[in-house]
């Protein structure tokens, strides 16, 4: 696989752009790869204006250049539209079933990176999710997925079944942020040929 013309990074539920991953990897193409186009946008809480906008903000990437990372619910995202162009993803603590993980979250939460933004979400909002669910995975190889056996909020052994045949970095300890992202970038930026 080729080195990506175009990148675009993935947040989770009430997460942002503001999230230490994102800025971490951001700095690091900022500094290597200043030619690369790099996105990273504020998703909405509703599934189907989150993919709706990715679909505009990418409807013009070449697939076979473009790659996609993302984490937790970002994970979901990338995986949907990965299945959707073909194109390479990394997922970090990929939510694998966020329909009935995030049904007990509807309502209004913060945000966490900006207390003062409301997150509002929705029954209709689980719908969506569960609808957008892909299929098993059409190209696991396309696939890479840092899997945390110490996730506080996901089981890793459902992240491990759902991408199969991807290359997998399953960590023993850690936790759902994936505090020790430093230290997993270079397998993701190895997959990506970064």
């Amino acid at each position: 696989m080729n080195t990506p013309t175009h990148l675009l990074y993935l947040h989770g539920f009430r997460s942002s752009p503001q999230s230490f991953k994102a800025q971490m990897l951001a700095s690091y193409v900022a500094r290597h790869h200043p030619k690369l186009h790099w996105l990273c946008p504020a998703l909405p809480a509703a599934p189907q204006e989150a993919i709706a906008l990715l679909n505009v903000f990418t409807a013009d990437w070449p697939t076979p250049s473009m790659a996609i990372v993302g984490s937790s619910l970002g994970g979901f995202y990338a995986t949907v539209l990965a299945e959707q162009r073909g194109c390479r993803a990394v997922v970090l603590n990929p939510a694998v079933n966020p329909a009935r993980d995030l049904e007990a979250h509807i309502g209004t939460h913060t945000s966490w990176h900006d207390p003062e933004t409301q997150v509002d979400f929705r029954a209709e909002d689980v719908a969506d999710l569960r609808a957008m669910t892909p299929p098993p995975l059409q190209r696991p190889q396309n696939y890479a997925a840092v899997i945390a056996q110490g996730d506080e909020l996901l089981d890793w052994r459902e992240m491990l079944a759902r991408y199969e045949g991807a290359h997998i970095k399953r960590l023993d300890a850690s936790d759902h942020a994936l505090s020790d992202f430093d230290q997993h970038l270079p397998f993701v930026l190895n997959f990506l040929d970064l």
